[in-house]
């Protein structure tokens, strides 16, 4: 098996020793279900309550040990509790857990930490302004844009996911998000996304479909935008389906904002910080933005976000332009600051471009004998895997991604989905995941989709479902119910007497 010395990880797993969810985590699913809103989603996805977890991987309260490859939705780049993050926490809890705004040596370490590790002209020519959760980040961004160009007018995209928090969620584009909220935002326009798989306005040609339309909506006094201070974009689509753009889609949006003197809002919560194999993701593309975006793994864990934005772009903010008793919280600036060198450090970040390139192509060996998998995409560790009906028509399989999900958990491996039809399996492990439990893991996807019954006559076999756009509608149940036990149609996954076929086969390729 290897030296596992170095290991941050529970060495056996996937071990599953009872169907998931076993009795204990049974019994805390339902307590939870009678004292918590019904309003949460986790533990239908993952019935199990875990008890504890290391590195990549989590024991739940029955014993069983899963592979994580969700990470919090990329809240834990650098895994569970890695020691130099414990180390850093440890030490800034003897010290001083809040403090508000004034000027702590956490809280100067960080911002130094910070500038210095941002992407193009905005290191060491940036100021930061800190927020609380992600979505906090966006629509202080939005609120930064407009106050800088005296003009309210954001462009987001279809597919996007900015929050649900506030009026960030007029900038989310899924309607499920809107007809629950009744903070619907400030002046959103929305612009299809270029996705090279599903083109709306000429993605198969690069980029140059969507500068035209928003050429179009600026240049026209008919095209009815009044205004537009801001363009907020992912550098690759989260929750949106793992959507990797044209290479020419962030520099010709750059120079669409440039040309009309518009502010460029990089939305880095997601792909920040490693995800996909640099610090940012705009650095793939050269690009620097003028607002950037930054939450999830610069928290370890911890609740902390944050807007960083060019030193001219505003002469002076007005006090309380944005306040929060929690933003900045000292707990989470050490975290922050050790995340940041350890991302610094070493070859993390080449590492996981080059993994994440070879297990891209390991996923496309699966997908080429299986016509349910319709496109395989990403950068690093943010890999999407699509499931389609009809590999022809490429319509949405959101059941069978969902089935796979289910699957998968039962072999011990957590893999989420996204996508606005729920189809697209989406890796993001942490990127300090051994080799090994990757092995482990493509077994384990390679067996669950052999369990699953072939891809069903595309050409009329089955009813159509209701369509928006002649596509499939997901059907959201009104009152969901906890899932039974799981029970897989092979035994749990454990590989207790040596590692299992092909292993280390991606180190080898990478």
């Amino acid at each position: 098996m290897g030296d596992r010395s170095a290991w941050l990880s529970y060495p056996d797993a996937p071990r599953i020793v009872v169907p998931p969810p076993g009795p204990n985590s049974r019994r805390l699913l339902e307590a939870q279900g009678k004292l918590e809103t019904d309003a949460i989603g986790y533990p239908h996805y993952f019935p199990m309550a875990p008890a504890t977890a290391q590195g990549s991987t989590i024991e739940d309260v029955d014993g069983n040990r899963y592979i994580d490859w969700v990470a919090g939705i990329s809240v834990l780049n650098l895994g569970h509790r890695h020691p130099r993050l414990v180390a850093a926490l440890d030490a800034q809890s003897e010290r001083i857990w809040h403090a508000l705004e004034l000027p702590t040596e956490v809280r100067v370490d960080f911002l130094k930490e910070l500038t210095a590790s941002l992407p193009g002209r905005l290191r060491h020519h940036a100021r930061v302004l800190f927020t609380v959760t992600g979505g906090d980040a966006i629509e202080t961004a939005v609120s930064l844009a407009d106050f800088a160009k005296g003009r309210h007018g954001t462009v987001a995209f279809s597919g996007a996911y900015h929050g649900v928090h506030g009026g960030a969620v007029g900038l989310t584009s899924a309607r499920r998000y809107h007809v629950t909220s009744a903070f619907p935002g400030g002046a959103v326009v929305r612009v299809p996304y270029p996705d090279p798989y599903r083109p709306v306005l000429g993605a198969d040609d690069g980029a140059a479909g969507t500068i035209a339309y928003l050429e179009h909506l600026v240049n026209d006094p008919a095209s009815g935008v009044d205004a537009i201070s801001s363009v907020l974009v992912e550098p690759i689509l989260g929750e949106g389906g793992y959507v990797v753009p044209p290479d020419d889609f962030l520099p010709s949006l750059r120079e669409f904002c440039d040309r009309h003197g518009i502010l460029l809002i990089a939305d880095e919560v997601q792909t920040g910080l490693g995800r996909t194999g640099r610090m940012w993701a705009v650095e793939h593309a050269g690009v620097t933005p003028d607002i950037l975006c930054i939450a999830k793994t610069i928290g370890g864990g911890l609740p902390v976000s944050m807007v960083a934005y060019r030193d001219d772009l505003v002469p002076e903010l007005p006090r309380g332009f944005h306040i929060g008793t929690y933003r900045g919280n000292p707990l989470a600036l050490a975290v922050g600051t050790e995340v940041l060198r350890v991302l610094k450090e070493g070859d993390l970040l080449e590492r996981t471009r080059h993994r994440g390139a070879a297990l891209v192509e390991r996923f496309r060996g699966l997908a080429s004998s299986r016509p349910a998998i319709g496109d395989v995409r990403g950068k690093g560790f943010m890999i999407g895997v699509e499931f389609v009906r009809d590999p022809v028509a490429r319509t949405p399989w959101g059941d069978r991604a969902k089935a796979m999900r289910s699957a998968l958990f039962a072999r011990g491996v957590l893999m989420h989905t996204a996508g606005a039809w729920d189809q697209v399996l989406r890796f993001m492990a942490p990127l300090v995941i051994e080799d090994e439990l990757l092995e482990r893991g493509l077994a384990a996807f390679e067996d669950a989709l052999d369990s699953l019954e072939p891809v069903p006559n595309a050409r009329g076999a089955r009813p159509a479902a209701p369509t928006i756009g002649g596509l499939p509608e997901p059907r959201i149940p009104a009152t969901p119910t906890l899932p039974g036990p799981v029970v897989p149609p092979v035994p749990g996954r454990t590989f207790p007497d040596g590692e299992p076929s092909g292993a280390g086969e991606l180190s080898r390729r990478s």
